[in-house]
């Protein structure tokens, strides 16, 4: 099964809204770009019916190095962490 491609994406947005593929495009951009801004600014941005982005602080941890099995300290950093809705969980499964 092959995933769907950006192109692909657009298109079928494209037909089922009747808008222009440019300005689905241009919308989907300014989408992605307001999620950066906000997770940086907020810790979190939410789609509706979708899910959320959050912004997480790891600690700092002990892990293994799988090719000579020593121990490694692992320094803390901030990830980003996509959590999905219920809405869409129960869509999918």
């Amino acid at each position: 099964m092959a995933k769907m491609s950006k192109s692909a994406m657009l298109a079928a947005l494209a037909e089922s809204t009747g808008l222009k593929k440019k300005d689905v495009g241009n919308l989907v951009t300014a989408i992605v770009e307001l999620s950066y801004k906000e997770v940086k600014k907020n810790g979190v941005f939410f789609i509706p019916g979708l899910g959320k982005f959050v912004k997480v602080n790891r600690k700092e941890r002990m892990g293994r190095n799988p090719a000579t099995g020593a121990s490694i300290k692992i320094p803390a950093k901030t990830v980003v962490k996509f959590r999905i809705a219920k809405a869409a969980k129960e869509a999918v499964l």
